[in-house]
Parts: C-alpha cells; structure tokens; sequence
C-alpha cells in the first residue's frame, strides 16, 4: 500500500470522528493528514509526511481552534429560564395583589402574585416590577408608591 493511502485513510478516520463528536480538533487534524497525504504522494518520504503532518496540524489547530472558540461562544445565546427569566420583568395587575395574594399579567401570562411588602395593597391596572418568585407565585413591587 503506498504511502499517500495510508495517510488518506487517516484522514477518511479522523474525518468521520469529527462528524460524530463535532469537536473541531479531528477536522482539522484531518486536513493536516490530507496535506501528509499530498507530501507522499509527491515522493516525499516518511520523516517529511510526518514533519508535513506535525507543522500543518499545529498551524490548523493554532490558527483555526481559538477562532471557532471564539465564535461558538459569540453564537450561542444565554438561556434565561426559571426565576430569573422573570425577575425584574414589568406586570400588570389584574386581580388586586396584597400579603395572602392577587394575579398579575407578566408578558401575555397570567401569574399569582404577592406583594413583597405585606402591608401594600396594588390595585387591578397599577405597574409593577416583579421582584423575586416563591415557588410560582411572584413577589411585586409597585413601580409608583399608592
């Protein structure tokens, strides 16, 4: 089998590892075995594929991997769930909200809500900020004091 086959199926090898693990580093170091590939088919002998080998993946990964890091963290947007997807967010009251309870509307839904300081009562159509949640119950406080 010569060389240039050899290193092809390295290649083929690590090219497959990176469709499985989408990790980066297999492709590029499969493009390094395809530069191997081409070096032996040139004539060039083992300790030139593998010097071809050695320098063209290190300039890949060198080059390339801080590049993808960078721009897969760039790309990918936080998820904001749970409480803090909706503390702070603005409400409406709909039902009125005081110490044992209330609703609120918070973005088109309809919350139970409480009001963080016990001795308010808001009124339906007053402003207010949701402050924290207890379990699925928000705790509001009005945007202008009554």
């Amino acid at each position: 089998m010569a060389a240039w086959v050899g290193w092809l199926i390295v290649a083929g090898a690590l090219a497959v590892i990176e469709l499985l693990t989408l990790a980066v580093v297999a492709g590029l170091l499969s493009a390094a075995a395809g530069v191997a590939a081409v070096v032996a088919a040139l004539g060039g002998g083992l300790p030139a594929e593998v010097v071809a080998f050695g320098v063209s993946g290190a300039a890949l990964l060198g080059l390339a991997l801080p590049a993808a890091y960078r721009y897969q963290r760039r790309s990918a947007p936080a998820l904001v769930s749970g409480a803090a997807a909706v503390t702070g967010r603005p409400a409406i009251v709909v039902e009125q909200v005081d110490a044992h309870g209330g609703r609120v509307k918070i973005g088109g839904e309809v919350w139970s809500a409480r009001a963080y300081v016990s001795s308010q009562v808001i009124p339906p159509g007053a402003g207010v900020d949701v402050v924290t949640l207890d379990g699925v119950t928000a705790l509001v406080y009005p945007k202008e004091l009554p």
